[in-house]
C-alpha cells in the first residue's frame, strides 16, 4: 500500500510540474504575441510620415512652379514698355532739322550769287544731285533765271553761263534733273514766247554734270533762244 501511495504521489507531482510548465509556455507565447503586435504598430507609425513628406514636396513643387510662371509672365510687359519708349520721335525731328539746314544752306549759296531762290522746296537734300531755280535779285519783272546745282550739299555750278528768261524743273532723281526752257522767236516779247519749249536733262556722272541734249542759246537773231 505504501508503495502504491508513493507511486501515486510521484505521478501527481509529475502531472503538476507538467501543468506548471504548460502554463509557463502559454504565458511566454502570449507575451511573444504581444511583442509582435507592438512591433507591428511601431512599423505602421514609422511609415506614416511618408505621405506627409510627399505632400510637402508636392506643395513645394507647386509653389516653385507658380513663382516661375509669375516671373515669366512679367517679362513681356517690361519689354513692351521699353519698345514704346524708344518710338518714332527719336528719328523724325533730327531728320527734319538736317533737311531744313541743308535747304537753307543751298538758298544762301543762291543768294550769294546774286539770285533769289524761287522755291526752296525744290531742293531735296536726300538726293545726290540737288537743284534750285533762282531769279536775279532786283529783277522787277521776274525774268532772268538760272538753275543752281549741288552734289551732296556742295555747290557745283549753274545750268549755263548766261541766264534764261524763265525755266522750270520738270523732274529730278538721285543723279538726274530735267529742265524745261521756254523758247523765243526773234520778235517775241518776254511775256509771250511762241517757240515752244526745249527740255534738257542734266546727268551726274563721276562727279561731273553733263547735259544730255543741247542747251538752247541765250539769244538768236533768226532762230529760237531762251530769251
Amino acid at each position: 500500500m505504501r508503495s502504491e501511495y508513493r507511486t501515486a504521489m510521484g505521478l501527481r507531482r509529475v502531472d503538476m510540474r507538467a501543468v506548471s510548465l504548460s502554463w509557463t509556455l502559454l504565458v511566454l507565447a502570449i507575451l511573444a504575441c504581444a511583442g509582435c503586435g507592438s512591433t507591428t504598430k511601431t512599423v505602421s507609425v514609422s511609415s506614416a510620415p511618408a505621405p506627409a513628406s510627399t505632400s510637402a514636396s508636392t506643395s513645394s513643387t507647386a509653389t516653385t512652379t507658380t513663382a516661375s510662371s509669375t516671373s515669366v509672365t512679367s517679362l513681356p510687359s517690361t519689354t513692351t514698355s521699353a519698345t514704346r519708349t524708344a518710338s518714332a520721335p527719336a528719328f523724325t525731328h533730327p531728320g527734319d532739322a538736317t533737311t531744313s539746314q541743308d535747304a537753307a544752306a543751298a538758298v544762301a549759296v543762291v543768294h550769294a550769287h546774286g539770285y533769289t531762290a524761287n522755291d526752296s522746296s525744290q531742293y531735296h537734300p536726300n538726293q545726290t544731285l540737288g537743284v534750285l531755280v533762282g531769279t536775279r535779285s532786283g529783277s522787277g519783272d521776274g525774268y532772268g533765271q538760272q538753275a543752281f546745282f549741288f552734289v551732296n550739299g556742295r555747290y557745283l555750278g549753274t545750268d549755263s553761263s548766261q541766264p534764261s528768261a524763265t525755266l522750270r524743273v520738270v523732274s529730278q532723281s538721285d543723279t538726274q534733273v530735267t529742265l524745261a526752257y521756254p523758247l523765243y522767236k526773234s520778235h517775241d516779247a518776254l511775256c509771250c514766247p511762241s517757240g515752244g519749249e526745249a527740255r534738257v536733262s542734266f546727268q551726274l556722272n563721276n562727279g561731273k554734270l553733263t547735259p544730255l541734249q543741247p542747251i538752247p542759246p541765250s539769244t538768236s537773231q533768226g532762230g529760237l533762244s531762251r530769251q
